[in-house]
């Protein structure tokens, strides 16, 4: 999978190329990133990107002209049978899920724009952007930050990039419901013992109980993913 993130703070985005499952990933192959700065696509000679809102008030705004060249530069290197979704960063989009996730790590090519200072002009977000993502109701300098939690959580969905394939599927959020607890050794610390049925040795109670504690961790902390949580019939009669 190929991201191609648009940004004035290229800096930022190359942080996560080279650390952790990113990193190790894109040294597999598996993954490129390609932090594309779009101060390097303006055709003032001063390299400026952003001018005074039409209609006045406060803040500067992202032009059209340069994020349009540095989209079209990556666009047209990728050939004019490709069409990738281009994801603009806004807190004024539906909020990013696991499912989400899913979604966008089946696609071979994905682009972020990065917004800054009071956004971007619409006209060039109407001609280029496919995908509004938000990863919260909250706003941030710029879109740098949400574009690496997306690409990250993105490509940890990508086949090959976890060493364990179950990794992906048993964690937070699948099935819209959150993780069971996890304990590693001692088995004993501060007074606090591993639950036995961990040390049991056998699967099928421990499936069990993780899946009851993931419920239970649910209501407690999430109830407000329960309407649309996988729940056999039974679970929803015991726990709901």
């Amino acid at each position: 999978m190929h991201f191609y993130i648009l940004t004035l703070f290229p800096e930022m985005i190359e942080q996560i190329f080279h650390t952790s499952i990113t990193g190790r990933a894109v040294q597999k192959g598996l993954l490129t990133m390609e932090a594309v700065n779009i101060r390097d696509y303006t055709a003032d000679r001063h390299k400026k990107v952003d001018d005074y809102p039409y209609g006045g008030g406060a803040g500067m705004v992202m032009q059209a002209q340069p994020v349009y060249d540095a989209w079209k530069a990556v666009t047209d290197r990728l050939g004019p049978e490709c069409h990738p979704r281009t994801v603009y960063l806004t807190p004024q989009a539906k909020v990013f899920t696991q499912n989400m996730a899913k979604e966008f790590a089946k696609e071979q090519h994905l682009i972020f724009l990065c917004g800054h200072y009071e956004g971007i002009d619409e006209r060039v977000l109407e001609e280029t952007v496919t995908d509004y993502v938000s990863i919260g109701d909250y706003v941030l300098t710029g879109g740098e930050l949400p574009a690496m939690v997306m690409a990250d959580a993105i490509a940890r969905m990508v086949p090959g990039v976890l060493s364990n394939e179950q990794s992906g599927s048993l964690e937070s959020l699948e099935g819209n419901l959150l993780e069971y607890p996890q304990y590693s050794r001692p088995e004993e610390w501060n007074g606090k013992k591993v639950p036995s049925v961990l040390l049991s040795g056998d699967h099928a109670r421990v499936d069990a109980w993780r899946r009851e504690q993931s419920v239970l961790r649910t209501i407690n902390r999430r109830p407000d993913l329960l309407e649309t949580a996988e729940l056999a019939d039974w679970e929803r009669e015991k726990y709901l």
